[in-house]
């Protein structure tokens, strides 16, 4: 959920916000606003706040997180639109040399483990 759908104000960027929930997820196995609770969660959400620390990030390249960023980008005004994120370097640069997105077994782990609380 974008922080802009918290605030009952939004457009179509907040689909965006949510595909750099998926990738994140994708890419780590872990969502990217963590707490113990749905409040915590909220709160993190509304503040944009998430990190790229772990294991599971250290195989996963620079482009791809600044992707991720983009896609995250707080500012909805300043969030990459599908356009944008099409032509992004990650985007491009993997499609055109045909590479695989490495995974770590730890975010294999981490999908494998994940409950809904």
């Amino acid at each position: 959920m974008a922080p802009e759908v918290l605030k009952k104000n939004y457009n179509q960027k907040c689909d965006i916000w949510s595909c750099g929930v998926i990738l994140y997820i994708l890419l780590s196995g872990q969502l990217p606003f963590k707490g113990k609770t749905k409040q915590q969660i909220l709160d993190q959400i509304s503040r944009g706040q998430y990190d790229f620390e772990g294991e599971e990030w250290v195989l996963v390249s620079e482009k791809a997180k600044a992707f991720i960023r983009k896609l995250l980008t707080y500012d909805y005004n300043l969030r990459y639109s599908a356009e944008q994120a099409l032509q992004d370097p990650w985007i491009t640069t993997t499609i055109a040399e045909k590479k695989d997105v490495v995974v770590t077994l730890a975010a294999l782990n981490n999908l494998r483990t994940y409950r809904v609380s």
